[in-house]
This record gives C-alpha cells, structure tokens and sequence, in this order.
C-alpha cells in the first residue's frame, strides 16, 4: 500500500513538471498570436503589455487577401504531397528490401546512405545550383520534389527497415503457405501491419517539406514561386521594422495545417515512431 502511494505522489509530481514544461513552451505560441491580433507595430520596442490594446484581426485579412500567401500554400501543399509519393513509394520498397533480402553489399550500402545523410545541406548547394541552371531546373517544383525525395527517402528507408525488422517472418510464411501471391502478401499482410511507421514517416517528410527554408528560398527566384517558408522570410525582409503582427499571423497561418495533421495521426505517432527502434 504504501508502495503505491509512492508510485502515485510521483507520477503526480511528474505530470506537474511536464505540465509546467508544456506551459513555457506554450508560452512565445501564445505571445505569437496576441501580436496577430494586436494592431500595435511597436512589438520589438514596447513590452508584453504594450501589445494588448486594439485586438482585430485585420492581419489575417491582410496576409490572405493583400500577400500571395494562398499562392504560398499551394505551393508548399504541391512539394509537400509530390515529395511525399516520391519518397514513400521508394522508401517503403527498399526498406522492405533490406530488411527482408539477403545480398552483396547490404550492410554497406545501408551505411552509405547514412554516410550521405549526416553531410549539411549546404554543402551541395553550388553543384545542384549549377546542375539545375544546365538543365533548366531553376525556379521549378520539380527540381525541389527531386531533391527533398532524395534527401528524405534515407531517412525514410532507415526508419521502416526497423519496422520491417520488427514483423514476424513467420507471417509471411504462414500467408506463402496459404497460396498469397508476393504482390498479395505485400498488399494485403505487410502493408496494413507496418501502417503506423508508414503513416508517421510520410507525415515527418511532409513537415520537413513544409517546413525547408534553405532549398526553397536558393532555387526559386520568383516570390510567386516560394513556399510558405520562404514566403514568410519575404515577409520579415521587406517589413521588418512595421509588420511583425502581419509576420505573426501569417506563422500562426502556417501551422494550422500541420497541427490538424497531428492531431489526425497522434494516435499512430508513438508506435510508429518506437517500433522501428525495436531492430536495426
């Protein structure tokens, strides 16, 4: 008994400081939206206090009606989703593949393609700058989709192979005996099982997308060609000193999106994310 009030009080203690934790780093989210409904200019000048007069929502008119933000989010919604087929479609298939296969070079390559993951981006930025100047790539959402599928697809492959690791090969079997094609026993047996990590690793490049900055804003030249990222740096740029307001509504804008997606998908988020970690 007394054990138990012990693992109680604690669990209790536990959840007031994660509490407490979640609270401060709610804490500039909501200072961000004040300032969007706020029609002060002054919030780099005034304290927390001088923002709270004035609440409108005049900024959110401005962003949608006034800037390209809606060109901005199909933008961002056309890399996001085409980056996401590319990269799951190759990803799934090759995590499947090594998990599954036994060949030459397996484990070499599995390290190479992390090798090649842990360079920063920067690092490629002059030759795939020239390479998409030769082949007319600049300005263009295909040369990103090519490049984010590329880069993301490792992450992808390494996070599924876990996954795949963790299903019993029994199943299979078990399904080859009872006369399932390799095409039914992908379809209908390995597919549904490894649904949480195809789930949360499609929603992770989908964010990543969302979210890039360096690649958006380097190969597209045009502000009608930007994304949300590199929209919202247009922003601050060219306003830096009288917007911040409209600044803040337009980043509160750009996380609605994602945060429906979580809060879709939460329930696949902690076994698709563990269960890839049970075998490497």
């Amino acid at each position: 008994m007394k054990r138990l009030v012990k693992q109680k009080l604690h669990l209790f203690f536990l959840n007031l400081l994660l509490s407490f934790v979640c609270l401060l780093a709610l804490i500039p989210i909501l200072y961000s939206f004040i300032l969007s409904i706020s029609s002060g200019r002054g919030a780099l000048i005034t304290g927390f206090s001088g923002i709270l007069h004035g609440f409108t929502l005049e900024n959110y008119r401005e962003i949608l009606v006034e800037e390209p933000f809606l060109k901005w989010l199909v933008n961002s919604v056309v890399l996001s989703i085409g980056t996401m087929i590319i990269a799951m479609g190759t990803s799934v298939s090759a995590s499947y593949a090594f998990s599954r296969f036994q060949f030459a070079g397996k484990k070499s390559a599995m390290q190479l393609l992390l090798l090649l993951n842990a360079f920063p981006q920067i690092l490629s930025m002059l030759a795939i700058f020239r390479l998409f100047r030769l082949m007319n790539l600049l300005d263009s959402h295909i040369g990103l989709i090519f490049i984010y599928a590329g880069s993301m697809c490792i992450f992808g492959i390494w996070n599924m192979k876990g996954y795949f690791d963790s299903i019993p090969i029994e199943i299979e079997e078990a399904s080859k005996i009872d006369g399932a094609s390799n095409l039914q026993l992908i379809l209908r047996i390995i597919l549904p099982l490894a649904r949480p990590a195809i789930i949360v690793t499609a929603v992770m490049i989908l964010i990543f997308v969302w979210n890039e900055y360096l690649f958006a804003t380097t190969f597209m030249l045009k502000e009608e060609s930007y994304t949300l990222a590199g929209g919202l740096y247009q922003l601050q740029a060219n306003d830096y000193s009288r917007s911040w307001p409209l600044f803040s509504a337009a980043a509160m804008l750009v996380s609605v999106p994602i945060l429906i997606i979580f809060f879709i998908i939460q329930k696949y988020m902690v076994s698709g994310l563990t269960a890839g970690g049970v075998k490497g």
